[in-house]
């Protein structure tokens, strides 16, 4: 049974079919042919030893965790690890495969090893999804080493494969591909004989752009070229080398180009775009600006950290749910990738345009840090101090402390801040949204709390406006992107 699952090893010896995909054909064959993850294949690093250690199964690890984003090698470092002598690749996929299914492959592993000497090479891709007796199903044939496990996945292994697992296993963490590497991988795979075999060219635009429509993933961008191609060569006849122009891969891919360059000024003007629209509430230009940037091959977490940002500066106390709606948006890309990420991004910008808006909370800590700046830190008051190691109370460290709890509503009259910042307001919230409410009942925390029942928060209130008048635009977040 065993065998459905199985690549023949002779196969990947010998190459693949030339009617496989781009992606496929071009998968390195060794270590050396593997761009980027320099940190992982040095000589002498666990994974190369692992691919080099032939029938030895004793000269490196016995299995191994793969855990990085899409496109990144995973799959390919599963398979440069079987083309050792000795070895037969089997491969299951823990979106289809139960615990049968592991136990067939554990058979079959065994019955190889005992009649044929050959070590079973089993890469298990998404190991995520497996639950925790399918993992466990695992186990005996990784300690007995009857298998070498590769495992991938794009979640963080530490919540994700049981513990008996990792313990038994080599952790090893792929970094994204940065666009050197996805250039020189579109070169290789025009060039080599495997790939393209030069009977196309392809302009500098047209290779940029390709690279930018990869989004730091291989596999994309050897898709995205290969469809290109096809539109090139379907131009000229007689085997006639073509150019790949930017015009074919726009065809290829049934869209517009877009002039959006990651490093440069349409990153940050599109970006601030996007901010700006969401803080204005115009939520149709807000989903305009993401798909720009979706569609551009923009990094979707960058996107997310700017949602995250965006939930706090811009809407804050008025909406609470707009951060746990960003922070839910961004682990669901981290864990979905793209393209299926970009709906539950969609859903979080919707709420946050549609939200009402306030950045008391994030002026209110900006003004907080300019008092610190400015020297107003003055000592805790002694009765806010720690009092519980030796000598402390002699010192007079929480004496006359007043315990909330103690009080009507949970609130007592007590000085918190040092001396020079009593009566000093920061946070004021605005009329909208929930931070109505909040206002509302500062003010009453306030009078409780500074035992100044009856006096008027107009003054505080008035300087706030001031103060946020004057406020220089250039300290605004927007114009510091990272």
């Amino acid at each position: 049974m065993a065998d459905l699952f199985s690549t023949q090893h002779e196969d990947a010896i010998a190459g693949v079919s030339s009617h496989a995909p781009l992606a496929v054909r071009m998968r390195p064959r060794t270590l050396d042919e593997l761009l980027g993850q320099e940190h992982l294949i040095a000589p002498g690093s666990p994974l190369r030893r692992l691919v080099e250690a032939g029938e030895n199964a004793r000269v490196g690890p016995s299995s191994i965790i793969l855990w990085g984003p899409p496109g990144t090698g995973k799959t390919t470092l599963a398979h440069v690890v079987s083309r050792a002598p000795g070895r037969k690749f089997v491969e299951l996929s823990a979106i289809t495969a139960g615990v049968k299914d592991v136990r067939a492959v554990m058979e079959g592993a065994r019955n190889d090893r005992d009649l044929y000497g050959m070590t079973t090479v089993l890469f298990l891709d998404e190991i995520h999804r497996f639950t925790k007796a399918q993992q466990d199903a695992l186990l005996p044939g990784v300690e007995n080493r009857l298998i070498v496990l590769v495992a991938a996945t794009t979640e963080n292994p530490s919540f994700s494969v049981i513990s008996p697992l990792l313990s038994r296993s080599l952790l090893l963490t792929l970094r994204p591909l940065n666009d050197g590497h996805i250039e020189a991988l579109l070169r290789r795979a025009i060039e080599d004989e495997r790939g393209l075999d030069s009977t196309v060219q392809v302009d500098d635009e047209a290779l940029a752009h390709l690279v930018q429509l990869a989004g730091a993933d291989a596999r994309r961008g050897l898709t995205t070229l290969e469809a290109a191609a096809g539109v090139s060569l379907s131009r000229v006849t007689g085997g006639e080398s073509a150019t790949l122009t930017v015009a074919d891969a726009e065809q290829a891919l049934d869209r517009a180009v877009l002039r959006y360059d990651r490093q440069g000024d349409q990153h940050y003007d599109v970006t601030s775009a996007f901010i700006k629209s969401i803080r204005g509430s115009d939520v149709d230009a807000s989903l305009h600006y993401l798909a720009r940037m979706i569609e551009a091959g923009e990094d979707p977490r960058f996107i997310a950290r700017r949602v995250m940002i965006s939930a706090s500066e811009d809407i804050g106390m008025a909406d609470p749910s707009a951060l746990p709606i960003a922070v839910a948006a961004a682990e669901a890309v981290q864990m979905l990738g793209m393209p299926e990420g970009r709906i539950p991004l969609a859903q979080a910008v919707v709420h946050l345009a549609t939200a009402p808006k306030s950045n008391a909370a994030y002026l209110a800590l900006d003004a907080a840090i300019a008092d610190v700046r400015a020297g107003k830190a003055g000592s805790v008051p002694d009765e806010l101090r720690d009092a519980h190691y030796p000598g402390a109370k002699e010192l007079g460290h929480g004496a006359g402390y007043r315990y909330a709890h103690d009080h009507p509503h949970g609130v007592a009259e007590q000085q918190y801040p040092p001396d020079e910042l009593v009566g000093r307001d920061y946070y004021r919230p605005t009329d909208h949204g929930a931070e109505r409410d909040v206002a509302a009942r500062l003010d009453r925390l306030r009078e409780i709390v500074r035992g100044t029942a009856g006096q008027s928060v107009s003054a505080s209130r008035n300087e706030a406006s001031r103060n946020e008048a004057a406020r220089p635009e250039a300290s605004r977040p927007e114009a510091d992107l990272p």
